[in-house]
């Protein structure tokens, strides 16, 4: 081989290499966007305020937006199969009325938190049960969860209920300080153990691999012999035990309970999910991907805030970028059936 055709050679292999590396790594092209869309609104809006990007407003974010990311690790889990999930907004808001109403009467917050999961989860396996063995569409089976758990949530109390329990407000009234403006609070501690729990279940365990080939192709996850109808429950099971998580955290994060709560918040969630990364059809997705999209609503919301303009431009800059990533997705999607 001459010199030249050396060179030439490897010339090419330097052109096929990241063509290579984007083709055996396409599901985190979308996590990819996000983290870009994070890092330019980031830098655009440290350049346009001056002092924006502190260590008390990057604080604040995870502070503020904690119950919006446990939700968005249930509701990865349901995406990845295929499925959806209307119902965590009204499961967050019902958990917590419940959970108000039961510290009121005297039960203590060790008894009161786990029987919030224990709701949560079992209102996410009677959608699960709608699903799988009724043949009902998620979409309606987890809108008529919405409604039964908001429904659940009136009967509980017409009102507001004011928590008082210590243990409950400290998860999110104590800061705990890590440097020069640096904090984080309990409930922040608890979405990241969450986030931590999530990725390592999806990436480390059978059940994860089998979410993402039930979600990639359910009959031939059945014809591989995998558990397809456990594994289905179980993601709508992960996704009302961190609905009733969440409750517990807005429960701590609003210091009361109001059955008007979580309104439009399955919406939030979702578009967090999908800004992520993963894959509405299903199969391809992180619940790291899931955080970035969460961190990415609330950059917005603060910029916004920082703007001093209407909180409608909230909405209308989410559903910009949901619909820029929902034609990546599908762009993604045709691309590797083009290759097969």
């Amino acid at each position: 081989m001459t010199s030249t055709q050396t060179v030439l050679t490897g010339e090419l292999r330097a052109v096929t290499r990241p063509h290579r590396f984007m083709a055996r790594h396409a599901s985190w092209i979308p996590v990819f966007a996000a983290v870009g869309i994070l890092v330019a609104m980031v830098v655009g809006a440290q350049l346009y305020f001056g002092k924006f990007l502190t260590p008390r407003l990057v604080s604040s974010i995870l502070l503020d937006n904690s119950y919006l990311l446990i939700l968005a690790v249930g509701m990865t889990f349901v995406i990845l199969t295929g499925g959806i999930d209307l119902s965590v907004g009204a499961v967050m808001s019902f958990t917590g009325m419940m959970g108000a109403s039961l510290l009121r009467q005297g039960l203590p917050s060790s008894v009161v938190a786990p029987t919030m999961l224990a709701t949560g989860a079992l209102i996410g396996l009677g959608v699960g049960v709608l699903v799988q063995y009724f043949d009902v569409q998620p979409f309606i089976a987890s809108l008529a969860g919405m409604f039964l758990a908001r429904g659940l949530g009136f009967v509980v109390s017409l009102n507001s209920i004011k928590v008082t329990d210590r243990p409950i407000l400290w998860l999110q009234g104590t800061r705990l300080q890590a440097g020069s403006g640096w904090y984080i609070t309990p409930t922040g501690i608890i979405a990241l153990l969450v986030v931590l729990v999530g990725a390592g279940l999806l990436a480390y365990t059978r059940f994860g691999r089998t979410v993402y080939a039930v979600g990639g192709n359910e009959q031939s996850a059945r014809l591989m012999g995998l558990p397809v109808a456990r594994t289905k429950l179980l993601a709508y099971v992960v996704s009302g035990t961190c609905a009733g998580l969440a409750g517990v955290i807005f429960t701590a994060y609003t210091g009361a309970a109001y059955p008007l709560n979580g309104i439009g918040t399955e919406l939030d969630t979702i578009a967090a999910v999908v800004i992520g990364g993963t894959l509405l059809t299903g199969g391809s997705g992180f619940v790291v991907g899931s955080m970035i999209g969460v961190f990415v609503y609330g950059m917005i919301k603060t910029i916004i805030n920082f703007l001093g303009v209407d909180q409608s431009w909230t909405r209308i800059t989410i559903g910009a970028l949901l619909l820029l990533f929902v034609v990546v997705q599908r762009l993604i999607v045709a691309r590797s059936a083009r290759r097969r």
